[in-house]
């Protein structure tokens, strides 16, 4: 997940006389930032795709209009809807409905302040089918739904600014898809006005539960939000982010040596640091993205109790050092830093003591290096509005050998292989229209799009891992998806596990809710993490 939050510093973390916490070997500074590298034509033998970025902006999506816009912010339905075919809206199933929507705005006050893109949205229905949250805020009671008349008027107050947001429908598509009129404002101000699609997240037209995938067992994850999870030595390690401020984030540790039956061993936090996002091992090393603290090291000599060895801050001195994501190829640990703006590499030639070597730095700072994946001596770095970077990882001072940037971008994760004697990128972002790209990166200098796999674009994937020519991805509301890429120009899906259930405890109507996290460790089984329901088992295909 991309979202963050400040956190207070762990005050001790270094103070535990560990070595990888010691800054002698560290190298003077970070390195300086590299401008984009000359470009060349494609060279490769498939023919190359056009790209159009994650979405084409699209024209007005119903053909309800605003009626005044001074009086938009007091009144209830302030659109002309006369031209909507409002009977439609009567055979909407929206009984414990969770719908997701694309935004498109059409008007403003202050240009400067407002984003026009699309962007996401989401509403959520009760068991009655009346609108229960409207852009996971909790609406006013003039929302309503009832034949052709749909509602929805959510509004928030934080310090001095009060949001105000109203939906109205204008007509359905079917039972599971409607347009309608927006507007939003801000203290008794119009800011942005438009029109929306909304589709809901039930499972796709014509699938069932799953087909190829059979679920094994499943354990829900007590501590805050389960966001990814690694498998080693017969243990799943899960992390999860805070889930407000009753239930913290941290790590829970499952014994899967039976995965019909996993057994919760410990669960585990710091105080004042929860945010844990990513997780891997390498031997008895086992390493946790902080949002607070860095590269968390933990020793899992005993695997179902691991034994905090303590936190290694990339030799930064903020206050807050945010490590994302990490990655272990050999013997190097990537440790993916928003904060620092900065993919952090360390030598884990002892897996206990990770000593930074040194920092890969991009020149445009709008972005910031969200997942890597190394492969081959070069590392492949997602740095979300900059988009796909190319990186030679063998040089002391890391070099940038290419980049793929695409309009409207939010790179966000990869998977890297070879085909046909190509090196091979399959590449996803994280936001509305989100899927996966296929890139051919054989010359960094001249990547070109020579294949993509698209569901439904009020969806987004999320990360994806590549065995042989199966890519496994989690793809949030749409599950678990497998991919037979043999022929990666052509990706063809061989078999899906819906893990998202309108009704499961905790869903809401946000964009990062479903399949987050997963590791196909290759013992027969797909390991997923829901961001509702927990450690789900898959049996492989």
């Amino acid at each position: 997940m991309s979202s963050r939050a400040a956190r207070l510093l762990l005050a001790l973390t270094c103070a535990a006389s560990l070595s990888a916490c010691s800054s002698k070997d560290e190298p003077d500074g970070p390195p300086p930032p590299q401008p984009d590298p000359p470009t060349v034509p494609y060279d490769g033998p498939w023919t190359q795709l056009p790209e159009n970025g994650e979405w084409v902006s699209p024209e007005a999506l119903a053909p309800c209009t605003l009626t005044a816009s001074s009086t938009v912010c007091d009144a209830t339905t302030p659109f002309d809807l006369s031209s909507c075919a409002r009977g439609s809206l009567a055979g909407l199933e929206l009984r414990d409905a969770i719908f997701r929507a694309e935004l498109r705005g059409e008007a403003q006050v202050n240009p400067n302040e407002v984003n026009l893109a699309p962007t996401s949205g989401g509403f959520q229905f009760d068991a009655a089918g009346q609108p229960r949250r409207v852009l996971s805020q909790l609406p006013f009671s003039t929302s309503r739904a009832d034949g052709e008349t749909l509602v929805m008027v959510s509004q928030q107050t934080r310090g001095n600014l009060t949001d105000r947001s109203v939906f109205v429908g204008c007509e359905a598509q079917g039972p599971r898809e409607f347009t309608g009129c927006f507007a939003q404002c801000r203290n008794g101000q119009l800011r942005v006005q438009g029109t929306f699609r909304a589709e809901r997240m039930t499972w796709r037209e014509g699938e069932s539960e799953s087909s190829g995938l059979q679920l094994r067992s499943e354990s829900f994850v007590e501590r805050g939000t389960p966001v990814d999870v690694y498998v080693t030595q017969g243990h799943a390690y899960v992390v999860s982010l805070p889930n407000g401020t009753q239930r913290p984030g941290g790590l829970t540790v499952f014994d899967v040596s039976d995965p019909s039956a996993p057994v919760q061993r410990t669960s585990y936090a710091l105080p004042n640091d929860s945010y844990w996002n990513g997780v891997w091992a390498k031997d008895n090393a086992l390493y946790v993205a902080s949002g607070t603290a860095g590269v968390l090291v933990f020793d899992i000599s005993n695997p179902s109790s691991p034994a905090f060895r303590g936190a290694n801050r990339g030799g930064a001195t903020d206050n807050l050092v945010d490590v994302h994501t990490v990655f272990v190829e050999g013997d190097r640990l990537y440790a993916m830093s928003p904060s620092l703006r900065a993919t952090l590499i360390f030598d884990v030639s002892e897996p206990l003591e990770p000593r930074l070597l040194t920092r890969h730095t991009y020149g445009d700072g709008s972005g910031y290096p969200h997942d890597a994946f190394a492969y081959e001596g070069r590392l492949y770095v997602n740095h979300t509005v900059n988009g796909f970077l190319v990186v030679d990882a063998t040089a002391e001072r890391p070099t940038l050998l290419g980049r793929y940037a695409y309009p409207r971008a939010y790179s966000h994760a990869n998977a890297v292989g070879t085909f046909n004697g190509r090196t091979v990128a399959f590449e996803g972002g994280e936001t509305l229209g989100a899927h996966v790209r296929v890139l051919d990166v054989t010359n960094p200098a001249g990547i070109a799009k020579v294949g993509e796999y698209k569901l439904r674009t009020v969806t987004s994937i999320h990360n994806m891992i590549l065995r042989g020519t199966r890519l496994y991805i989690a793809h949030y509301h749409e599950g678990v998806r497998v991919l037979d890429v043999a022929d990666p120009t052509r990706p063809t899906e061989v078999a899906y596990f819906n893990t998202f259930r309108e009704t499961d405890r905790g869903r809401t109507d946000g964009m990062f809710e479903g399949a987050i996290g997963m590791r196909v460790p290759g013992d027969g089984h797909i390991y997923v993490v829901d961001t509702a329901r927990g450690l789900l088992i898959l049996d492989e295909p």
